[in-house]
């Protein structure tokens, strides 16, 4: 028989040959990725914020704890049938685009291209400060060695993901489980507490609801708080595409990791409660510090490098899905088509990882940058209100689409009227110009999208500038042969 077209062993090769990204993420990576993403620094250094807003009413602060979490496991549940139907890169990026239209995917796009890196920047330079100050004592550390080690980290970080997917997954389930380790102690240590001063420790809790009530603004800026500590729970959908059986791991997994962090952060608040006061929480500075110094004094370092635990795997997690996002932008034709290749060796997304890295390195330099993008905290809920309307509008619009895991209906119509509350709120209660020019910004891109991608105005000498970047890197197209068109 003549070896033609149709022979299996040329068409495994040709297989083989295709350059795409591998599922090379299982269910415990997966979980970890989630795990990670939410545990940063926030429930070490400063669970202040509910119990301040909440008037130190205790009963009130863990109830807004548990409400917190279970408003990001709707969300969650929501973006695990959008993840299992189109389980493409590029997470809410993907799906709005799919859902609204390619308009509000560039509005998207456009605005975490600069917003995400910087949250990248802030993490790093956090990172750097806890990594640091051991050395310094009481004296502040240098700001040039802040950023230069906040430099070194991102793009150690940077490189990692950009050359072994595998190996992300694995420093990611590291650094979870050495964070988890380091809130189970914190939190074991709270029940030993509430067990051997059973009078003392329980008095705090008998009459949890009968301090001062606080007002409806007041719980609403408590449950901001608490919202912010699960931050990170849509990060699994950034990564379907690489996902082992997704319509089979992606809804299991996150109704193992949200479940899991919502228990977690109730322990180890009790825990703090357990051993200090409200009114010593608040006063604070780092409440895990605190805390460690009147439990275990003798190894009361342990939780400064906790928190840098858990900010280096926070740090990795969320680099990890911002190269997914960059690379689904390309795929679209919403970002220069170099980013949404792949590096011929390991099929990994590396222009898009040095593409976010390096804006993410323009925002460490001078960080007073990093200031001017906290007024975009709106445009995440927005982002999610859209992506919760996308899914209604393809319930709707695409009814035939397979969907191995579909979400009670009401569910997404609660996360879209949270969502907008969420972004009215902030500027309603507390205007500041900053917020029109934030709003202006994400406006501007319309300026972007109608001659580049609409009209699709197109310069012939970026295509050369592409190939020898393409050479150079050593990278070539999605699901084309190894043998890009430049060689």
């Amino acid at each position: 028989m003549e070896k033609g077209e149709n022979d299996p062993k040329d068409v495994q090769r040709k297989e083989k040959a295709k350059m795409q990204l591998k599922r090379n993420i299982g269910y415990f990576d997966g979980v970890s990725f989630i795990v990670g993403s939410i545990v940063g620094a926030g429930i070490f250094v400063s669970p202040t914020g509910v119990l301040k807003h909440s008037l130190l009413n205790v009963g009130i602060a863990l109830t807004i704890w548990t409400a917190s979490g279970l408003v990001s496991l709707m969300g969650a549940l929501c973006y695990a049938e959008l993840g299992t139907a189109l389980p493409f890169s590029g997470g809410e990026y993907s799906h709005i685009k799919r859902g609204l239209g390619s308009l509000p995917a560039f509005v998207f796009i456009w605005t975490s291209t600069f917003t995400k890196p910087a949250s990248n920047a802030a993490r790093a330079l956090l990172f750097a400060e806890y990594a640091t100050q051991p050395f310094y004592g009481i004296c502040p550390a240098p700001d040039v060695l802040k950023k230069c080690l906040a430099l070194a980290v991102l793009w150690s970080l940077g490189i990692l993901n950009g050359l072994s997917v595998k190996m992300a997954a694995w420093v990611q389930t590291i650094f979870t489980l050495l964070k988890m380790m380091a809130l189970s102690v914190i939190a074991v240590s709270g029940i030993v507490f509430l067990v051997a001063r059973q009078k003392e420790s329980l008095a705090r809790f008998e009459d949890m609801f009968g301090s001062e009530i606080p007002n409806t603004s007041q719980v609403a800026e408590a449950f901001f708080q608490g919202l912010y500590a699960y931050g990170g729970w849509w990060s699994l959908n950034y990564m379907a595409e690489e996902m082992k059986s997704p319509s089979r791991n992606i809804p299991l997994t996150v109704m193992t990791a949200v479940p899991a962090v919502i228990v977690f952060y109730l322990l180890v608040n009790i825990s703090y409660l357990t051993v200090l006061t409200p009114k010593e929480i608040v006063s604070s500075v780092a409440v895990a510090v605190t805390w460690a110094d009147r439990v275990i004094p003798s190894v009361a370092w342990i939780i400064p490098l906790s928190v840098a635990v858990s900010i280096f795997g926070a740090l990795n997690s969320s680099m990890f899905t911002l190269g997914r996002l960059s690379y689904a932008g390309s795929q679209s034709g919403h970002l220069p088509v170099l980013i949404s290749m792949l590096n011929v060796h390991s099929c990994t997304p590396a222009p898009a990882m040095i593409f976010s890295t390096t804006i993410a390195s323009i925002f460490i330099i001078p960080s007073d940058l990093i200031t001017l993008t906290n007024y975009f905290g709106f445009s995440a809920w927005l982002m999610i209100g859209l992506t919760c309307a996308s899914l209604i509008v393809l319930r709707y619009r695409e009814p035939h689409l397979h969907r191995p895991y579909k979400v009670f209906l009401p569910v997404p119509f609660v996360m879209v009227a949270m969502s907008f509350f969420l972004v009215l709120a902030p500027i309603v209660w507390s205007p500041n110009l900053q917020y029109v020019y934030a709003f202006l910004f994400m406006l501007g891109s319309v300026i972007v999208y109608l001659p580049f991608i609409h009209f699709k105005l197109h310069f012939a000498f970026l295509d050369k500038i592409t190939c020898h970047l393409q050479l150079l890197l050593e990278v070539c197209p999605a699901d084309e042969s190894a043998k890009g068109k430049c060689e």
